[in-house]
Formats: structure tokens, sequence, C-alpha cells
């Protein structure tokens, strides 16, 4: 599992653009800035929608003014998903990046693969919070399944 003080391996993530799909690469993205990258098990999805993500668009301006560069919303699922949670959410028009994993393959890298086939969730996120500065993993907050606590824009917030 990463941990602070590791480099986060690259990967090419999803998002729909002005002409449609495009690959993002993460390294690029990260490279000689501070990312929030924060990670939900599903957009859309219960506690995901009503109050991982929400915390992140209340706080968005205030990690800007703490010299936070972009923040990364990631989950396991298609960058049409992604793009439309973004634009119904309101998390596009606060400036947050929606990003897919759409093949789990940067989250099983990560080793943060999580499955729960009672609801139908397989090979999903575990949900998180970490601060990147320059692709390596300064701060860290993992949630136990089912909670969302530490790994709330709040949270994160604080520790800056």
């Amino acid at each position: 599992m990463i941990e602070v003080g590791q480099r986060l391996p690259d990967a090419a993530l999803l998002r729909v653009g002005p002409e449609g799909p495009e690959t993002v690469h993460l390294a690029e993205r990260l490279k000689d800035r501070k990312v929030i990258l924060f990670a939900v098990p599903g957009a859309f999805t219960p506690t995901c929608d009503s109050a991982h993500l929400p915390s992140f668009i209340r706080t968005a301006d205030a990690f800007r003014d703490k010299g936070i560069d972009e923040i990364i919303c990631l989950s396991v699922n298609d960058a049409h998903v992604m793009r439309y949670w973004g634009k119904v959410s309101g998390a596009a028009e606060a400036g947050i990046t929606l990003l897919a994993d759409s093949d789990a393959s940067f989250t099983r890298a990560l080793g943060l693969l999580y499955s729960n086939p009672a609801v139908g969730m397989l090979d999903r996120s575990r949900r998180y919070a970490m601060l990147v500065e320059d692709g390596v993993v300064t701060r860290f907050h993992l949630e136990q399944p089912g909670v969302c606590e530490v790994s709330t824009g709040e949270a994160m917030l604080d520790e800056l």
C-alpha cells in the first residue's frame, strides 16, 4: 500500500475534454505542483455524493489560498460518469478535476482496491485523501470502509 514519502506511480487516467475522452498522465500533472488527490468508491454513491465530494467543494477556495495548485477527485468509473458528476454536483464549477481510473490500474498499483459484492461494487477504490508534492505523498488519510471522516476536505485543510 502507498505510504507517506513514496512517489506515486504514473497513471494514464481519463477525462472528457472539449474534443471527447482524453488521457491525463498523472506524473506530468503532479510535476512541481502541490495537489490534493482524493478518491471515492463510486461517483453518485450515497456517501461520496452527499459527504466526500461536497467537503472538497466547500473547501476548494481555502485550499487554493493555502497554495494548493489543484484538487483531483479520482474514482474507478468511466470518464463520462465523472464528467457528469462534476457538472451536476458543482465540483467542476468549483475547479475540482474529476478523473477516471477506468480499469482500476492506478488504484491497484497503490494497493487500495476495495470490493463490496453485496452492493455490486467490485474492484473500486478505497476512500482516501492525500497531499502530493511534486509527485511524492506528504500526507495520507485512509478511511475504513463505510466511513468518511479523516479524508474530508476539512480534515485535510486542518493539516495545512
